[in-house]
C-alpha cells in the first residue's frame, strides 16, 4: 500500500514539474522585446564594412621609354618592402632629400625652437622646394660641400643612412660634386624608408615630426612652367595625382619631390615620394628631356593607381612612348 502511494506521488510530481516547465518554455517563446504579438525575432548580424581603400603590392605596367624605371611600396603597418625587380637600384636624390635635411636639422635641436629665420627657411626648403634655403639647413644641420674622402657620404647623409637604416645609398657619381646633397645616390627601396623614417618620428624627434609633415602636406604649385623656377618651383603632383578621393580623404598625405634637368647626361631625374600612416611609396625616374617633366608627373601618377586596393577603375594613361624592356 505503501509503495503504490509512493508512486503515485512520483508521477504526479513529474506530471507538475513538466507543465511548469512546458508554461516557462512557452512563456520564453511567446516573449517578444519588440511587442510583436509574441512572433519569435533573431538578430541579424550587421555585415562587417569593407577596409578602407590603400596602397598594396601588385603588379605595375608603365609604357615607359627612358634610363631607369624604379618603384618602392613599404606596407607601414608590416614593415614590408615591394616593388619593382630593380627596386635596390639607386639613382640621384635631387630635392627629394630635402625633407630628410630639414629633419636632421630639426631633431638635433630637441625641443628648442630655431631662429625664426632659419624655421621659415626650412618650412620653404619643402613647401617651395627653394635650394637655397636647403643649403642654410643643410649646413646648419652640420653639412658641407667638401667632398668627403672617397666612398664616403657627409654627415647629414650618414646620419639617413644610420637612423633609418638605409642599404643602398651612397655619395653622387659627378665628379667633384660628391659633397652636393642633391647627387646623393639612393634607391626606391631606401627613399620608402626615409618616408617611414620621417613619419614614425625618428627623423626629426618627437617635437618636430608633425610640423616637417605637415609642410610635406602643404606642398604647393604644379608642372606647369609658370610654377617652375631656376632654384625654386612648384612639387604638387605625382603620385598624389594618381590617388583617389577615397585615399585622399582619409588624410594627409606628405610627400616631397625631387626633379631636374641634368646637363651631364641630358636627361630628367625625376623622383616621387609620398607616406601616410599606412604607406610609403617612392618613384624614380630617368629619361630624355624631351618628354618634359609632366610625363615624369604622369608615370609617378600611374604607378601609385595601379597599387590602389580595391581597384577604383582604370589606371591613369601615361603619354604614349615607345616600350622600354624595364
Amino acid at each position: 500500500m505503501r509503495s503504490r502511494v509512493t508512486l503515485v506521488l512520483v508521477v504526479t510530481t513529474v506530471l507538475v514539474s513538466g507543465v511548469l516547465l512546458g508554461s516557462a518554455a512557452y512563456a520564453r517563446l511567446g516573449s517578444d522585446d519588440s511587442g510583436a504579438g509574441g512572433a519569435s525575432s533573431v538578430a541579424t548580424p550587421a555585415p562587417t564594412p569593407p577596409p578602407p581603400p590603400t596602397l598594396a603590392a601588385g603588379p605595375v605596367s608603365v609604357n615607359f621609354q627612358g634610363d631607369f624605371f624604379s618603384w618602392a611600396l613599404m606596407d607601414r603597418q608590416t614593415g614590408k618592402i615591394s616593388g619593382s625587380p630593380n627596386m635596390a637600384a639607386t639613382s640621384s636624390t635631387e630635392s627629394m632629400i630635402k625633407a630628410w635635411i630639414v629633419s636632421d636639422y630639426l631633431r638635433q635641436l630637441g625641443n628648442k625652437e630655431p631662429p625664426a629665420a632659419l624655421k621659415e627657411l626650412a618650412r620653404i626648403a619643402i613647401v617651395d622646394s627653394n635650394d637655397g634655403a636647403t643649403d642654410k639647413v643643410y649646413f646648419a644641420a652640420g653639412g658641407s660641400y667638401r667632398s668627403p674622402a672617397k666612398g664616403e657620404v657627409g654627415p647629414v647623409i650618414k646620419r639617413a643612412i644610420k637612423i633609418c637604416g638605409l642599404t643602398d645609398t651612397r655619395p653622387g657619381i659627378v665628379p667633384k660634386r660628391e659633397g652636393w646633397w642633391s647627387y646623393t645616390q639612393m634607391s626606391p627601396r631606401d627613399a620608402v624608408r626615409v618616408g617611414d623614417c620621417i613619419a614614425d618620428g625618428k627623423a626629426a624627434g618627437p617635437k618636430w615630426t608633425k610640423w616637417v609633415l605637415e609642410q610635406m602636406s602643404n606642398v604647393t604649385g604644379t608642372t606647369a612652367a609658370t610654377d617652375q623656377r631656376p632654384t625654386s618651383g612648384g612639387g604638387r603632383w605625382g603620385i598624389i595625382d594618381g590617388l583617389p578621393k577615397s585615399i585622399t580623404e582619409q588624410g594627409p598625405v606628405s610627400m616631397k619631390n625631387g626633379w631636374t634637368r641634368i646637363s651631364y647626361d641630358g636627361s630628367w631625374h625625376v623622383n616621387c615620394l609620398a607616406v601616410t600612416g599606412r604607406w610609403s611609396l617612392a618613384v624614380m625616374l630617368r629619361y630624355p628631356v624631351k618628354s618634359g617633366l609632366d610625363y615624369g608627373a604622369k608615370v609617378c601618377a600611374s604607378v601609385a593607381t595601379q597599387l590602389v586596393t580595391p581597384q577604383p577603375g582604370a589606371a591613369l594613361k601615361v603619354p604614349q612612348q615607345p616600350v622600354g624592356k624595364l
